[in-house]
């Protein structure tokens, strides 16, 4: 069963990233990371829903793969528009974090990760990117967080 709090700890811990160290190492490899952490807080946050639905008897199972997990999820709430937006910022962050991707700037102030997605679609994460990132995951997390306060 994961906890409410767990969620959190995995914002905390991208947040360091963002905060700390990559204010001090400015490489492509903690902009990786830092993604890897948020889609763990999407995750996290997913499963916790999905535990919830399964109790209520709205759904007959959780899924095993973090993907099946999300759609399952997307599906409870289809008519929930916040909800389908997150979502596909998550499938978003997903699709950065599997891509291939080439490093540029790295250790200087303007360090970038350039991914190439299958669709030929490039995506430049830098630094005022990854913030953006961040800040809309802590937002899922909020979001979620006050779910659970109805729900329970």
């Amino acid at each position: 069963m994961v906890t409410i709090e767990e969620p959190r700890e995995e914002l905390k811990r991208a947040d360091h990233l963002i905060f700390v160290t990559l204010k001090y190492t400015r490489t492509c490899d903690v902009i990786k990371n830092t993604i890897y952490r948020m889609i763990s807080a999407f995750d996290l946050s997913i499963i916790r829903a999905l535990e919830i639905l399964k109790e209520k008897s709205k759904i007959e199972e959780i899924p095993l793969t973090p993907v099946s997990r999300a759609e399952t999820f997307r599906g409870a709430y289809k008519r929930n528009i916040d909800i389908l937006d997150f979502m596909n910022f998550y499938f978003l962050l997903k699709k950065i974090d599997r891509a291939e991707y080439t490093k540029k700037g790295e250790f200087r102030k303007n360090v970038c990760l350039t991914v190439m997605t299958k669709e030929e679609e490039v995506i430049e994460v830098d630094m005022a990117k990854l913030h953006e990132f961040y800040g809309k995951t802590k937002e899922f997390v909020d979001f979620m967080e006050n779910k659970f306060k109805e729900i329970i």
